[in-house]
């Protein structure tokens, strides 16, 4: 048994000796005896005590159970009620006290041990509790303080690399703009050599060969810059579907006549135009880049005398459009990545390319609400199905 500093708080002499002496046999030491509540908070204040032992009727204005409510206010000490009363009334008093045990007199030793080692073992193991409790709030605080910080500076950095991005589009853009410039000035000289040549000069095969290099290398470059614009308007968020009316052959023209001035590969484009209307409502612009894209794509990825096929069919208030080709295909396990920026399938061997065409085309489906799919086998060909709502 554990020696403790009891407090015994009794206004009847007689029940105060006694329980002093029962305490003092088992090895605890009485800090002092009180008949008040007065007295006891006194005796508190100047000294600790392990326990109290509280006699519910006292001398006084203070009884047992108002003094056990300013002793749990302002002191951690466990209190044990002793009285000879055990009515209801008096037990819902004591239980909102909180108290660590109650006695009834008449009380033998024996019990009255059991009742304060109970006591003490409550009350530890409610420090205990309440000590995990603060170190847990403790945590919390410390961890929401923690996420707070981190979020503030995610946020920082969110916002450092939105402005970095805003920076890369502009200079993207302003580069890109810059080029335009000398590029269409290049071209049309190389034009001009054309057509120079045409008439008789001993060097007439040569220009018009050199003039030839020079037309394609600028109109290879000028698609790249292309590209590079579209993707610098689509991270600053700038696509927009701006539909008009357009004349659905013309358009289809448009694209062809496109493709065959750079057609070096010597491959037809065989064209399918079923249903069609005269006229549809949509955005030529990201149109042509789809289709051009893709028409462009099985052209230089098909070899010298194979046949593209181009079908464009209207179904469904839907313009429908199928790309087929019999070239090199795409290898299975890069199909996953065929609309990634740059991503180019590792058969494409020394065919010169951007690896943006298809990023393009994919924005774009994207931005016309459609719906874009593929099939496609090594050295079998690739086929692309692109439907877009149209009105």
């Amino acid at each position: 048994m554990f020696s403790l500093k009891i407090l015994i708080v009794e206004d009847d002499p007689v029940s105060a000796l006694l329980l002093q002496k029962a305490l003092e046999k088992n090895q605890h030491q009485i800090l002092g005896i009180a008949d008040s509540g007065e007295k006891a908070l006194e005796i508190l204040s100047e000294n600790h005590a392990d326990m109290v032992m509280m006699d519910i009727n006292l001398a006084g204005e203070l009884d047992g159970i108002r003094t056990t409510e300013i002793i749990n206010e302002n002191y951690d000490v466990p209190v044990v009620y002793l009285s000879a009363s055990s009515d209801a009334e008096t037990l819902n008093k004591v239980v909102g006290t909180n108290p660590s045990a109650y006695v009834i007199k008449p009380f033998n030793i024996r019990e009255l041990n059991m009742v304060i080692e109970l006591a003490i073992y409550k009350d530890r193991k409610e420090k205990e509790l309440q000590m995990l409790n603060n170190e847990l709030e403790e945590k919390v605080k410390q961890r929401t303080q923690e996420l707070y910080n981190a979020n503030r500076e995610l946020t920082k950095a969110l916002e450092k690399e939105r402005e970095i991005n805003e920076l890369k589009s502009r200079i993207v853009l302003n580069v890109s703009h810059g080029f335009k410039t000398p590029l269409t000035s290049i071209l049309s000289s190389a034009q001009l050599l054309q057509i120079y040549a045409e008439k008789d000069h001993p060097f007439k095969p040569k220009i018009t060969k050199h003039a030839f290099k020079i037309e394609n290398s600028v109109r290879a470059l000028n698609n790249l810059l292309t590209s590079v614009l579209f993707f610098g308007k689509a991270d600053a968020n700038k696509i927009e579907y701006r539909p008009k009316k357009m004349f659905v052959g013309a358009f289809v023209k448009e694209v062809l006549d496109s493709l065959n001035v750079g057609n070096e590969n010597h491959v037809k484009i065989k064209s399918e135009l079923v249903n069609l209307p005269k006229v549809i409502t949509s955005d030529k612009e990201l149109l042509y880049q789809i289709f051009e894209n893709l028409l462009s794509n099985s052209l230089k990825y098909s070899k010298d005398g194979q046949e593209v096929l181009f079908k464009l069919e209207y179904k469904d208030n839907k313009l429908i459009g199928t790309i087929m080709d019999h070239g090199i295909g795409i290898p299975q396990a890069e199909q996953n990545q065929l609309f990634d920026r740059f991503f180019r399938a590792k058969n494409v061997g020394i065919v010169e390319g951007s690896g943006l065409g298809l990023s393009i085309v994919k924005k774009c489906v994207d931005v016309l609400h459609g719906n874009i799919s593929f099939e496609s086998s090594p050295k079998k060909g690739t086929t692309f199905r692109v439907e877009i709502p149209v009105t």
